[in-house]
């Protein structure tokens, strides 16, 4: 299994329009992260997000992809700090322990 985790920081005031684009997440967005047998989820901590995602293979969650993905991806700049490009600002966390179904064997 696959296994990643990512951080994000919440523009001020952002977090109630990213929790409610996320609780309408698209029909056309939600079947693409179905169809590749990816999950996550999202944790907050302050202004900060949390995304812990798995997906069978690094391939499957690279999957994800096209314009309904970058157009969401372009939506979230409203809630989300951006990068000096524009783009919302996700940095890949290292993973530091992992066990049971998250360890690599």
């Amino acid at each position: 299994m696959y296994s990643i985790g990512t951080v994000m920081k919440l523009r001020p005031g952002g977090y109630a329009g990213y929790k409610k684009a996320h609780d309408e997440i698209w029909p056309e967005l939600a079947e693409l992260i179905v169809v590749a047998g990816v999950s996550m989820a999202i944790y907050k901590h302050g202004d900060l997000l949390f995304v812990h995602g798995v997906a069978a293979t690094e391939d499957d969650w690279n999957s994800v992809k096209g314009e309904v993905v970058d157009r969401w991806h372009e939506f979230m700049t409203e809630y989300l700090q951006t990068d000096q490009s524009g783009k919302s600002d996700v940095t890949t966390l290292e993973e530091s322990f992992a066990f049971g179904v998250f360890k690599s064997e």
